[in-house]
């Protein structure tokens, strides 16, 4: 396997939204940011997505042969065993990076971060086993992303306050907003345009920021505009492109985060969320985040 192979099957150009989730978990669990633990903590949850993804690649490669040749499986630049070897080997590496740093650095809820990673990684997997004509499978694609908001905060404070539980409400409404959309081919072929509504939740939830004034009033817009931005290509302009719209929105996932640490770390981490949105968006010219 190539560096150039890995880094596709495991969407690596999606990574900064990962760090983001993980950063937004620990301001609103009141942890400590930068810290050891944290940074740990962001290597194992970007583990546990890039194994994620590999296993995606690899649960799908009959699927990805007839639809879409051009992966790196069905082209025949890695073996399926190979592929299935590595993402469970990262997100095993992943799990144990959790539960040692929450066993070394916690008095008490050990168990609570072990539990939550566990579940973690037994959603992703579920996930890539069980989402082709599923239609739960964007509820399960929201729940590994506010399993990384729990596992995040576990792991860091020993517990998850309310104010994390909240935001991983909200992240696991957009998410299933988000993979509703890559479900579709084009718009106009969507029977039942009310999943999108998942989209709406964080702009009903964070409304006290948009009163509020200031930054968070500047960042509340900014996602706005661009998750408009990225439907649109849904069909509402000259061409349809919902790769594009996709990859739009995962990228406003830094955005988002963004919004919900608005209030609680200041306004430098508001600005480390846009950079990974930036950033994200960067990557995804060079690796394709689908």
């Amino acid at each position: 396997m190539t560096w150039q192979t890995a880094l596709r099957l495991g969407r690596v150009s999606n990574l900064p939204t990962v760090w983001t989730n993980v950063t937004a978990a620990a301001v609103l669990g009141g942890a400590g940011i930068p810290s050891l633990a944290w940074l740990v903590v962001v290597v194992a949850c970007s583990l546990s997505y890039v194994g994620g993804m590999f296993l995606n690649d690899a649960f799908d490669r009959e699927l990805d042969a007839r639809l879409r040749p051009e992966r790196p499986i069905p082209a025949g630049a890695v073996t399926p065993s190979s592929v299935f070897a590595a993402g469970f080997a990262l997100l095993g590496v992943g799990l144990v990076l959790v539960v040692v740093t929450a066993r070394l650095t916690l008095e008490s809820g050990a168990d609570l971060a072990a539990a939550s990673a566990l579940a973690l990684a037994a959603a992703i997997v579920l996930y890539d086993v069980w989402h082709k004509a599923n239609p739960y499978a964007p509820l399960l694609m929201g729940l590994c992303r506010m399993l990384v908001y729990v596992t995040a905060a576990a792991t860091l404070t020993g517990g998850v306050p309310s104010p994390v539980l909240a935001g991983a409400v909200v992240v696991l409404a957009y998410l299933i907003g988000l993979t509703y959309v890559a479900r579709q081919e084009t718009l106009g072929r969507v029977e039942n345009l009310w999943p999108l509504l998942f989209l709406a939740l964080p702009f009903a939830y964070g409304l006290p920021t948009l009163v509020g004034g200031g930054i968070g009033s500047l960042v509340y817009l900014v996602l706005l505009g661009w998750v408009v931005f990225s439907l649109s290509h849904l069909g509402w302009r000259a061409e349809t492109n919902v790769p594009r719209a996709v990859v739009s929105l995962i990228a406003g996932i830094a955005l988002l985060d963004g919004l919900l640490m608005t209030g609680h770390g200041g306004t430098g981490i508001v600005v480390v969320a846009v950079g990974a949105f930036l950033l994200t968006l960067t990557l995804q010219r060079w690796v394709p985040g689908t």
